[in-house]
């Protein structure tokens, strides 16, 4: 865990809205934003690739019923960016049509270089989603982040945003990511972090703790490579424990009941896949005595 090995422990320790200490609890998942406590459902939605589907009418209201499957089932924070295609403007048609009045946690990312286009940039977003603000503007795979930070802070001082964030993926830039996690004031960021593939345990995560940041877990099945890998497989018995008969709600559960994990952003392009997703937000979570057996077992297979 590094020099902040301690501190880090610490707040682990009491981060964890269930509490690990305490054994397993109940249902509909919630993990809090360190910087301000404000709770946000563990499971979230990405869109890279499946919200992608341009004009299409037939796909945007497929894309409309995963979306409001999604909101029925809990969920809030959607996540997006420029470099996903048609995804904004896609989410944006859905988020207008969905029916009641759910909550939306409105997530998406700076993707281009200077300050001037990234302005641009993330005027149009807003444009796209048909919001006044975002919930949170991340930096995309950390692109030109000096820059994009000085005007995302402007942005916040002046409540253009409420929370700002950086982005890697694939497993890259581990210790450029360390580096601004321990130097900058960065309310969010986001990785990639699965039950195999679990680097970020070792520096990043502990130091989210350390810091306050709330984390995002991007690729959790690892753009599905994890699913293929598992079919065929059946589930230890003992997954009945935490409310799983099926493989995605154990993965994710996996992910979010790490103590620093705020949320997990799956993405589905089916109702019945997202519906299965969420249910990783109800029953027991993994305790810590859990999860090292579930690592060992997916990890035999």
């Amino acid at each position: 865990m590094g020099t902040y090995s301690r501190r880090a422990v610490l707040r682990l320790a009491g981060a964890l809205p269930f509490g690990l200490a305490a054994g397993r609890a109940a249902a509909a998942l919630t993990k809090s934003i360190p910087a301000t406590g404000e709770q946000v459902p563990a499971i979230g939605m990405g869109s890279w690739i499946t919200f992608n589907v341009g004009d299409d009418a037939e796909l945007r209201a497929d894309r409309l019923r995963v979306l409001q499957a999604f909101v029925d089932a809990g969920g809030a924070l959607v996540d997006s960016s420029p470099m996903y295609g048609s995804s904004e403007d896609v989410i944006g048609h859905c988020l207008a049509r969905l029916e009641g009045t759910p909550e939306v946690f409105t997530a998406t990312k700076v993707w281009t270089p200077t300050r001037w286009l990234g302005i641009r940039q993330m005027e149009t977003s807003e444009r796209l989603w048909g919001v006044d603000r975002f919930d949170l503007l991340q930096i995309h795979n950390m692109v030109d982040w000096e820059t994009h930070l000085e005007t995302l802070l402007e942005w916040k001082a002046a409540g253009r945003v409420r929370y700002i964030g950086i982005t890697t993926s694939h497993g890259r830039d581990h210790d450029a990511m360390e580096r601004v996690m321990a130097t900058e004031p960065f309310d969010f960021v986001q990785f990639s972090y699965d039950i195999l593939e679990r680097e970020v345990e070792q520096r990043l995560l502990p130091l989210a703790a350390e810091r306050g940041i709330a984390v995002i877990v991007n690729r959790p099945f690892r753009r599905g490579i994890l699913l293929e890998r598992l079919a065929g497989h059946k589930l230890p018995d003992w997954a009945a424990e935490i409310g799983c008969a099926t493989w995605p709600p154990f993965l994710l559960k996996f992910l979010v009941s790490h103590p620093a994990v705020t949320c997990a952003i799956p993405a589905t392009s089916r109702v019945d896949h997202m519906q299965e997703n969420m249910s990783a937000l109800q029953g027991p979570m993994p305790d810590a005595a859990l999860r090292p057996r579930m690592i060992e077992y997916v990890e035999g297979l």
